[in-house]
């Protein structure tokens, strides 16, 4: 769920970061998330497109969580997970073992900048909190344009700002003081999560990044806020 901003450690460098705290990580999310992350994962499950033979694509899938919530929905028949991360994947991979998923879900190494797959290959291409990592957003949404199949769904799942003012003002608060002194407390790292009050904050939310979406290609854009509005999950088809 994190990344660094412009100007911080290199893109390399933040996928580094992941590594060093995978041991931890999916812990942190469940508790700095008070676990809503688990079912806005399983919201975007929810939205696939009709049929129980998707093959899905999942970038940024980190230790594979919704990639599994996507298998959990009984529609797909294949799954492939793509993350610069390896100590991230090395983790999801025994996750989906243990799940009974390994037949149908696979995590490879990959970048979603430059994705290793032939175009209109994927049924649904997801991410969640990942879109915010890439140095080009909009490379990366032409890449999923790309690998989707004519009638293909993209389904985005990132951070957002509560529109109320009542729900904005102590959510910023515990973004900037409370997230990243737990966060760094839990992990062990101190730079891990310095830059994420910053992302979420600079990142294009809402309809601003609806816009980036129609830009990309993809029609029939929409935005759902979730909790109040900390998290907005984003769909978008293409033609």
């Amino acid at each position: 769920m994190m990344c660094a901003t412009t100007g911080e450690p290199s893109r390399r460098q933040v996928y580094q970061m992941f590594d060093r705290i995978a041991g931890r990580y999916d812990l942190l999310n469940h508790l700095l998330s008070a676990g809503f992350d688990r079912r806005w994962r399983k919201r975007v499950a929810s939205l696939l497109p009709p049929g129980d033979k998707l093959h899905v694509l999942d970038l940024a899938c980190g230790t594979g969580d919704q990639l599994i919530a996507l298998a959990g929905s009984g529609q797909v028949v294949r799954g492939v997970g793509l993350d610069l991360a390896e100590q991230m994947l090395a983790i999801g991979r025994e996750k989906i073992s243990q799940r009974g998923f390994e037949q149908i879900l696979s995590l490879q190494t990959g970048d979603a900048e430059n994705l290793p797959f032939e175009q209109n290959g994927f049924d649904v291409v997801t991410i969640a909190f990942g879109i915010r990592n890439m140095t080009d957003v909009s490379r990366s949404l032409s890449e999923m344009w790309r690998v989707l199949k004519p009638g293909g769904r993209v389904l985005v799942l990132e951070f957002s700002i509560p529109r109320r003012r009542i729900v904005r003002g102590p959510y910023l608060f515990y973004l900037r003081h409370v997230l990243p002194r737990l966060g760094a407390l839990i992990s062990g790292d101190s730079t891990a999560y310095r830059y994420l009050n910053e992302t979420i904050e600079t990142f294009p939310h809402g309809e601003a990044f609806c816009r980036v979406m129609r830009d990309a290609g993809f029609t029939g854009v929409s935005a759902t806020p979730l909790t109040a509005g900390i998290v907005s999950i984003y769909r978008g088809d293409k033609p």
